[in-house]
């Protein structure tokens, strides 16, 4: 029997690309980013003015920035009440043993479960926050009863409201 190869859906542990040493990010790099974060749909000739670069010099810092991995992804940051999920929800579970492979198990798990946002492996007196949404304050309930405490090897689990999710301007600054 062969080992997976990385990215294999059977390897419990994601795929590490191997890079070289990153080059460090200089003031234009940041702003970039901070850009970036801002808004991932920013057209490159806005980018550019406002960096103070020529378009193409941009459009390939933009591109070197994500062939490093410093820029992963542009994604849509949803309404979750928008969708008719306006109740949320972080749950802190704890486990009674750290073994990887429920560690890995349990964090593969949690991202097909309906209803979850993102999921933290974190350190600390509780090994995972799950945010969470729903319909209904009963939909937040079943979720965590049916999906979440019910897993093997969970020994406590804390549900906190969110009444409302404040995104950070300056994430870098």
């Amino acid at each position: 029997m062969t080992a997976p190869e990385p990215g294999d859906r059977r390897n419990p542990r994601p795929a590490r690309v191997p890079r070289t040493a990153p080059r460090p990010l200089d003031a234009v790099d940041r702003l970039l980013v901070e850009l970036l974060a801002q808004d991932g749909r920013m057209p490159n000739a806005e980018l550019a003015r406002r960096v103070g670069l020529a378009e193409s010099t941009c459009a390939g810092r933009v591109k070197a920035l994500r062939d490093a991995g410093v820029v992963r992804a542009v994604r849509a940051e949803i309404d979750l009440a928008a969708v008719g999920r306006p109740m949320e929800a972080m749950v802190a579970l704890r486990f009674t043993g750290h073994a990887r492979e429920s560690m890995d198990s349990f964090r593969d798990r949690v991202a097909s479960i309906p209803g979850v946002v993102a999921a933290y492996h974190v350190a600390g007196a509780d090994d995972f926050l799950v945010h969470i949404s729903g319909a209904t304050a009963n939909d937040l309930r079943d979720l965590v009863l049916d999906h979440l405490t019910s897993v093997e090897g969970v020994a406590h689990a804390q549900t906190s409201l969110i009444f409302e999710r404040v995104r950070g301007r300056r994430p870098l600054g």
